[in-house]
């Protein structure tokens, strides 16, 4: 609910929509005369094609627009302005450096049917990039087509269902340990098999012999995600691995994690035929907003014959388009995927080059585990162990103040800072995920840290600050059960209409 009492009126605080903010025959344009004799509408546009009244549309200067979007920026909280510890979604800083690289024209302009002759460059580009990813994740072969995570899970199934049909075998199960991520039991339900849950020991582990429990030879793969959502590697990795293939089933890893492996440990070395990787989350494409994405596949050599089409072959210094390949998939994805995705994944590879990659997990591992070590005075481990790129607490200390971690959540927005994960993974009651990744600085950890130890303070000394929470943002905490079931997606003028004061624009959102 909006308070009137609590912060300035100031216009950056009370930013109208831009429907609110119109004024008759206001406009944001000047055209110059086009010397030749004007033309009726109607000799130019078809009648069907033709409206008779337009309404509502504002109407606005071009300084009422840039204003507008200015101002709405400065209320957005992003990695430009301070840690982003959002988790699992990795949202660490993306040198400017990439961005400006697949911006050039040269690829933006690169019509995707061009001839193979004509896109030589973006071919190369694709071709390196899937043997450098092959090379960091100890693989055989690679497909970019997938466009994100999840995309990625489904396209490795659809492999793996391809291969087993391909030799006559029907398997029907899927394995999917409680700590691996949310999209897994998704994607495998979607590629037409039956999940099967597996319950993490107490050191947040799968023990090989709760895989061997579940074992048969109905199961086609296990999906696990190393580090696990806990944040801890999967310590039994190579056991699980042999425990599968002597069943002839296979391992899948869901790399959304990798941020941690990086140049220090490859999935391939562990036994895992077939993975995905996020290149928007570890190598370099801003996530914030849900996109682009791209979720490339690198399997074994046995699984290759089945990647999608087309694939990229080199030919001497030549590169095409390979569309022969009798027991592919198909395709996947429209084209070859998001193409300005990989040139920026294939520049920042390249700019840390292999003596600095390692860096990347390195930085990311210390600063988790730096928080976890400032941090665990005053808020309950669960899994009380060393962690690699996150660290998942809860709330547990705080509950006897009636503080919860949504509380704490919203307390951090008081203190400037974007909130972690919350209720993330679900094994953890009470779960507060926290991924500082590998760009931030000391300075920045501290900052976060020590907000976090004066909000514990709080929910022992004064805990209705924290529970009401946020106090110095312009909105106080939104009702998200009402938002989420009535939310108003609609605009119109009766229900808003000029004088807007707040009051029924915010109602679900108070």
């Amino acid at each position: 609910m909006r308070d009137s009492n609590r912060t300035t009126q100031h216009i950056a605080l009370e930013e109208p929509l831009l429907f609110e903010r119109s004024q008759p025959g206001r406009v944001g344009y000047s055209l110059p005369p086009t010397g030749v004799p004007e033309a009726p509408v109607e000799d130019l546009v078809p009648a069907h094609l033709r409206r008779d009244r337009v309404e509502g549309l504002p109407e606005l200067s071009e300084f009422d627009v840039v204003r507008h979007f200015n101002r709405l920026a400065q209320w957005n909280y992003c990695i430009d302005r301070g840690i982003y510890p959002l988790g699992s979604c990795t949202m660490k800083y993306n040198p400017r450096l990439n961005e400006a690289i697949a911006r050039w024209t040269a690829f933006t302009e690169a019509h995707p049917y061009l001839p193979d002759e004509f896109v030589q460059g973006c071919l190369a580009i694709q071709w390196h990039l899937e043997r450098y990813l092959c090379e960091i994740t100890g693989m055989d072969a690679a497909t970019l087509q997938p466009a994100a995570g999840a995309h990625g899970e489904l396209t490795g199934l659809l492999l793996i269902r391809a291969y087993l049909e391909d030799r006559g075998e029907k398997r029907t199960r899927i394995l999917v340990p409680d700590s691996a991520h949310g999209t897994n039991p998704a994607s495998a339900a979607l590629g037409g098999f039956e999940v099967v849950h597996l319950k993490s020991d107490e050191r947040g582990l799968l023990s090989p012999s709760t895989l061997r429990a579940a074992m048969s030879r109905d199961v086609a793969a296990l999906m696990i995600t190393n580090p696990n959502t806990l944040g801890l590697f999967e310590e039994n990795i190579l056991e699980i691995a042999d425990v599968l293939h002597e069943w002839g089933a296979f391992l899948y890893m869901d790399g959304a994690n990798m941020n941690a492996l990086v140049g220090i440990a490859r999935p391939g070395d562990m036994g895992v035929d077939v993975l995905h990787l996020n290149l928007h989350k570890t190598f370099s494409t801003p996530h914030g907003g849900g996109g682009p994405g791209s979720g490339p596949v690198c399997v074994k050599a046995s699984l290759a014959p089945y990647l999608p089409v087309p694939r990229v072959a080199r030919e001497g210094d030549r590169y095409r388009r390979v569309w022969e390949s009798p027991k592919s998939i198909g395709r996947v994805k429209a084209f070859q995927g998001h193409f300005g995705v990989h040139v920026r994944a294939l520049a920042y590879i390249l700019s840390f080059g292999r003596d600095h990659l390692r860096d990347i997990a390195v930085h990311a591992v210390l600063n988790a585990n730096y928080l976890m070590a400032r941090l665990k005075p005053y808020y309950h481990l669960p899994y009380d162990r060393r962690v690699m790129h996150e660290v998942v607490f809860n709330d547990r200390r705080q509950n006897p103040s009636g503080v919860t971690t949504m509380d704490i959540a919203k307390r951090l927005i008081d203190y400037g800072l974007h909130p972690p994960t919350v209720y993330f993974p679900l094994i953890v009651p009470g779960a507060l995920m926290i991924e500082p990744t590998e760009t931030e600085s000391i300075e920045e950890l501290d900052r976060f840290v020590e907000a976090m130890i004066q909000i514990a303070r709080e929910a022992a000394e004064q805990p209705e600050i924290v529970r009401s929470a946020p106090q110095k943002s312009a909105f106080r905490r939104f009702d998200e059960v009402e938002a989420a079931r009535h939310p108003i997606l609609r605009w119109s003028p009766q229900d808003f209409p000029p004088a807007w004061k707040g009051t029924k624009g915010t109602e679900a959102l108070s």
